[in-house]
């Protein structure tokens, strides 16, 4: 029987080569899912994945929107959906929380974050 497809599933093995382009955190909370015509992107320890394929878990109103259009890599690695923990610090993470984030390869990579 085949697994279900969830957030924590196994890396992506038809993804499109990874993009170079540069977003600050302001260009990427643009890309928060308000307009509906513009894609989904979560940043993780700086890398800009593309999680528009799964509305029904990222889009507005779902479990795991409060990522969306941010690097959150604490919360990202901690599982956790705190508001306190949705920020790119991720420096507080023991080595099982950083092996999630680096494990974090099912979406495309549209580019990095960078500083403002």
């Amino acid at each position: 029987m085949a697994q279900p497809n969830t957030v924590m599933s196994a890396p992506a093995s038809d993804l499109a080569p990874p993009k170079d382009d540069t977003f600050t955190l302001e260009q990427l909370a643009y890309y928060n899912g308000s307009d509906p015509n513009t894609p989904l992107y979560i940043a993780i320890k700086g890398t800009v994945f593309d999680v528009t394929a799964k509305p029904d878990t990222y889009g507005p109103g779902k479990s795991y929107h409060c990522f969306v259009g941010k690097d959150a890599s604490r919360a990202l690695g901690k599982s956790s959906l705190k508001d306190e923990d949705l920020v790119a610090d991720y420096s507080t993470l023991d080595e099982g929380q950083l092996k999630v984030l680096d494990d974090w390869k099912r979406y495309n990579i549209v580019g990095h974050v960078v500083s403002n």
